[in-house]
């Protein structure tokens, strides 16, 4: 697996890679190392935007898209619509812990006050949502979550990113199974700040600065943001750490995809999958955490996407 067959077999030719600017360090660390091998391959990266890394995609202007998130129903709906399939997907890296901007883990936190120890996915789904996949019922109430006392009949405010955010469509989708039918009465949304041709990623700072306002708050953000007044709880009993978020035992973690474009039943271009296959060797993979927030996968979970690429 990996580089051995790499070695053995040459590349050459141009590989545009578009996506995530937040991967640049890790993109040049692995275009380098694979370059080495390759003398005749060049790796031209164009990282602008998961958004527009999975548009340069579909309309032939990048051969491998790098997306801090699982592409969007509207993004796989445009390929199809193009080539009459679906795009090839594999992970490559995992979500941070708690840098913002490399798909940290969204957490959830209440006031330091409040005495609840941990959430559950199906709580949450009736917390945030209306359409229940997961719950029975609407929870709105501390009482509801188990709360007694000054607790028992105080609403839930809720805190979170925009819901059309990356953040947002992320727990929606683990959460919610992508409903947009979500608590609006109770729920309060935040954006990034808003600078011309910047990325701020501050929408969990100003969600944790809100909640240290509000005893009765419930917030989603990142461990990044984390402030005096605030503290974050566990998720089905697991909080959110290095280790749950490499092993996948924390419920919201989440990973780095690449999207390429390969027929159904058909082998993948070549180069497109030597650089995958690179990116999925151990020497790839330790390449992620030397440049990066971004986590290393585990070595089962990289051996099962590079068999995706066969």
């Amino acid at each position: 697996m990996g580089l051995p067959s790499l070695a053995a077999q040459p590349l050459s030719g141009v590989l545009h890679v578009a996506g995530n600017p937040e991967m640049a360090a890790v993109v040049a660390r692995w275009s380098a190392a694979f370059q080495k091998q390759h003398p005749g391959v060049r790796v031209e990266p164009h990282l602008t935007g998961s958004d527009t890394g999975m548009a340069a995609l579909y309309t032939g202007k990048a051969d491998l898209a790098l997306v801090g998130r699982a592409p969007t129903l509207s993004e796989l709906q445009a390929f199809e619509w193009i080539f009459h399939y679906k795009p090839a997907q594999v992970e490559v890296a995992t979500g941070s812990l708690d840098r913002p901007g490399q798909s940290p883990a969204p957490v959830l936190f209440v006031h330091r006050g409040n005495p609840l120890a941990q959430l559950t996915l199906a709580q949450l789904d009736a917390i945030f949502g209306t359409e229940h996949r997961l719950a029975p019922a609407d929870i709105r109430t501390w009482g509801q979550l188990g709360l007694t006392g000054e607790w028992a009949d105080k609403p839930l405010h809720l805190y979170a990113p925009d819901a059309m955010s990356g953040t947002g469509r992320f727990f929606r989708h683990v959460v919610l199974n992508d409903s947009r039918m979500m608590n609006w009465t109770q729920l309060t949304e935040f954006s990034d700040t808003d600078v011309p041709r910047a990325a701020t990623h501050d929408a969990g700072r100003q969600i944790l600065a809100a909640l240290a306002q509000d005893r009765y708050g419930l917030a989603v953000a990142s461990l990044g943001f984390v402030q005096d007044g605030v503290r974050p709880v566990a998720l089905d009993g697991i909080p959110a750490t290095r280790d749950s978020l490499v092993s996948r035992q924390y419920p919201l973690t989440r990973a780095v995809t690449a999207c390429f474009n390969r027929k159904a039943g058909a082998p993948a271009d070549p180069l497109v999958a030597g650089f995958l296959r690179y990116i999925l060797s151990p020497a790839g993979q330790q390449e992620v955490a030397g440049a990066s927030a971004y986590l290393p996968l585990t070595a089962e979970l990289a051996a099962a996407q590079v068999r995706r690429l066969d």
